[in-house]
């Protein structure tokens, strides 16, 4: 079992939306839909282009680089779902939001 390490506030991060975060020297994508938070590998398994800094829609963040599209829920790529960035579980205590790694 891993440990949650605290990657910031519930009031950091905007419904709909990904943010790039650091637990512990790791680069998430953490995304916040429906009141829920996902949180993926930053790092798109094509070139390497940012996942939280892409758009999403319904459960799918695109890659800003190239249009590689993958499940926030599940990691797997759209396409090719042979193709799987990691999925990290996500806690919020009181107000502060942690994944765990």
């Amino acid at each position: 079992m891993g440990e949650f390490i605290n990657v910031g506030k519930k009031n950091d991060f905007k419904e709909g939306q990904g943010k790039v975060v650091d637990a512990n020297g790791k680069k998430i994508a953490l995304f916040f839909k429906e009141g829920k938070f996902y949180a993926i590998d930053n790092t798109c398994k094509h070139m390497g282009g940012p996942l939280g800094e892409g758009e999403i829609e319904d459960s799918i963040v695109t890659c800003p680089w190239h249009g590689w599209r993958y499940n926030i829920e599940t990691g797997n790529n759209v396409a090719m779902p042979n193709i799987k960035v990691n999925t990290y579980n996500v806690k919020v205590e009181d107000d502060d939001v942690k994944v765990e790694i």
